[in-house]
């Protein structure tokens, strides 16, 4: 179980100075504030950028309609502006979620068991970014005490009010050692990034994997060349409306193939590209005079950051290998010719590694409030920890990269 007692410093600070506010509408936060408390943050992405959440609420995507109940945690401090005499000290993206959809940490079982034994395991609270497997900070705050004092609050809510449970997804690595303090049961995971030590090109970071790998990956990409299919990068304000209604028509098409409905709609890529469009790259495949597939990625090139995500793809036409170019080959290009240290290319996918990238751990944070269903959640996940450490170990043994080659790799 959690303690609340808080370090000597929090102690110190007397957390009744702070004020507490649950926002259903993050509209009613002043961007600036949200992002200027973001840009504070060591582990900040676009992903929390009051354009992109508010993107998210205001199109329908994820709101309580879809089962995700925005429900952002925030406190507050004096010496704010003179309107409100108060200053956003921490915030935290919280919802009250119906579901388990759109989440990328599995806990499907933990919810039939629930169900088999007559308890309810929905709404359960969950602090993420909906649809967006990506690390980083979930603890938006000015300083340390802060910090400590907002997972607290979110605890002792999560306690109070009933609801099963409280999980926080794909902290970054300090906040998660945090949460482990605070008493939360740690859940990991695996994802494959690329790193870009410096490669004057694309050949060069080619030179760095193994032949076999290298030979594979030209085959592929000559394959594409000859079935007459060329790209184009659209960054930002270049990014006009037939190329939204073009991406989003891909974009169903591929859930469409799979039986699927997609998370996200026309009117949500419409906001991003109006309100953060200096992190936004479309790459464009096109074929016999007609636009046949797209991906979008979000990426930040502040050096502190240095990132490119791989986040959405469709295609109208298939073509064999059209998906790993279009979605792994260009944005690595991208990257290596614009600096960009990282690319990390999304949830799961083995097969990313034989495109150069690399298996890294992540993490996730849980709470649960029935006892008994916390002590067998705990016992698995330390089954689940040993299982994860052991296949990590076996793709770290399958690197693609050349014995020679120095770099290259995701830490």
């Amino acid at each position: 179980m959690p303690s609340h007692a808080g370090s000597a410093a929090m102690q110190a600070e007397r957390p009744e100075n702070y004020r507490t506010r649950i926002v259903e509408n993050l509209a009613d936060i002043a961007p600036a504030e949200w992002d200027g408390l973001l840009a504070r943050q060591p582990g900040r992405t676009p992903f929390l950028r009051h354009a992109f959440l508010h993107a998210l609420h205001a199109s329908g995507s994820a709101s309580d309609d879809t089962g995700w109940s925005p429900r952002y945690l925030t406190l507050w401090k004096d010496g704010g502006d003179v309107a409100h005499g108060e200053r956003l000290a921490a915030a935290m993206p919280l919802y009250a979620k119906a579901h388990s959809y759109g989440e990328y940490v599995f806990d499907w079982a933990w919810a039939d068991a629930y169900a088999q034994n007559g308890l309810e395991y929905y709404p359960k609270w969950l602090s993420a970014i909906p649809f967006t497997p990506v690390q980083g900070t979930r603890l938006l705050a000015e300083n340390a005490v802060s910090r400590e004092l907002l997972l607290q609050v979110a605890l002792t809510l999560a306690e109070q009010s009933q609801l099963s449970s409280l999980h926080v997804l794909f902290p970054d690595g300090a906040e998660a050692a945090l949460m482990q303090q605070a008493g939360m049961m740690m859940r990991h995971g695996v994802q494959f990034h690329w790193t870009n030590p410096g490669y004057p090109d694309f050949d060069a970071f080619l030179a760095t994997l193994s032949q076999k790998k290298r030979k594979n990956i030209r085959a592929e990409r000559r394959r594409v060349a000859e079935a007459g299919i060329a790209f184009r990068h659209l960054r930002g304000t270049e990014i006009g409306p037939d190329d939204w209604r073009l991406f989003h028509r891909c974009y169903r098409q591929t859930y469409r193939e799979h039986r699927s409905t997609p998370y996200l709609n026309l009117d949500f890529f419409e906001r991003i590209g109006a309100a953060m469009p200096e992190h936004l790259l479309l790459v464009i495949a096109r074929r016999d005079g007609r636009d046949i597939a797209a991906s979008l990625l979000v990426y930040d090139d502040d050096p502190a950051v240095s990132t490119l995500y791989g986040r959405y793809w469709g295609a109208l036409e298939h073509h064999p290998c059209l998906h790993f170019e279009t979605a792994y080959y260009q944005p690595l290009a991208f990257c290596i010719e614009h600096g960009i240290r990282t690319f990390e290319g999304g949830a799961q996918g083995e097969h990313k590694m034989a495109r150069g990238f690399l298996p890294v751990a992540t993490r996730s944070a849980h709470w649960l409030a029935h006892p008994a269903f916390a002590d067998a959640v705990e016992r698995f996940l330390a089954r689940e920890r040993a299982g994860i450490d052991a296949y990590l170990d076996e793709l770290n043994d399958r690197t693609p990269y050349a014995k020679t080659a120095e770099g290259g790799g995701a830490g």
